[in-house]
C-alpha cells in the first residue's frame, strides 16, 4: 500500500508541473515527516519497510526543497541527493521545477546539458528512457493468505440501516433477507 502511494505521488510529480514547485515540495515533505514519525513509533509488524518504500518520493521531494540548486553538480545530485532516481526522472523534475515561494532557479544549464548527454547515451544502450516510475506488481503474499486473514461475514445476518428499511426502493434487500431466513 505504501509502495503504491509512493508510485502515485512520484508519477504525479513527474507528470504535473504544479507538483514540481518549492511549496508543494514543502507540503509533501511535511506529510512525509508525519509518516516517518509513524514508522518510528509503529512496530515492524505494522510499518515493516514502509519508510524504505518511500525512498523515491523522499528523494524527489528532497530535491524540490533543497536550496542553491544552481550550485549543485550532476555528481552531487546523482550520488548524494537523489541516488535512486533515474537520470530521466531528475531531468524531468529539474526542467519542470519552479520556485513559487522565493523565486530561485533550478539546476544550472550545464547540469541540464549533462543530463541530456547521459539520457542520449542511455538510449543508445537500450536503457529505459521512460521517466515514469514503474511499480513492481509482484505481491509478497498469496490470495490464500488474504483469505485466511479475513473474517467471514454472513450478509444475511446484517440488519439494514433504518433509512433503507423505510425506503420502498430498497424493498428487494428486505425480501431477500426474509426469504433467506426461511
Amino acid at each position: 500500500m505504501i509502495r503504491m502511494s509512493s508510485v502515485i505521488k512520484l508519477c504525479s510529480l513527474l507528470l504535473r508541473r504544479e507538483c514540481c514547485s518549492f511549496s508543494n515540495g514543502e507540503y509533501v515533505k511535511a506529510g512525509l515527516a508525519e509518516l516517518e514519525q509513524w514508522c518510528v513509533e509503529a512496530t515492524d509488524e505494522y510499518a515493516g519497510s514502509a519508510w524504505d518504500e518511500l525512498r523515491h518520493i523522499r528523494q524527489a521531494v528532497g530535491f524540490l526543497v533543497i536550496h542553491q540548486k544552481p550550485e549543485k553538480t550532476l555528481d552531487e545530485i546523482t550520488r548524494e541527493i537523489c541516488p535512486v532516481l533515474s537520470i530521466q526522472q531528475l531531468y524531468r523534475i529539474s526542467t519542470m521545477y519552479w520556485d513559487d515561494k522565493y523565486g530561485t532557479h533550478s539546476v544550472s544549464s550545464d547540469v541540464i546539458a549533462d543530463m541530456r548527454v547521459m539520457m542520449t547515451e542511455d538510449s543508445n544502450n537500450d536503457v529505459s528512457n521512460s521517466f515514469l516510475f514503474d511499480d513492481d506488481s509482484s505481491v509478497p503474499f498469496t490470495v490464500e493468505d488474504i483469505s485466511k486473514s479475513m473474517q467471514q461475514v454472513d450478509v444475511n445476518d446484517i440488519e439494514p440501516p433504518q433509512l433503507i428499511r423505510e425506503n420502498s426502493g430498497f424493498g428487494f434487500l428486505l425480501t431477500r433477507k426474509e426469504g433467506s431466513a426461511s
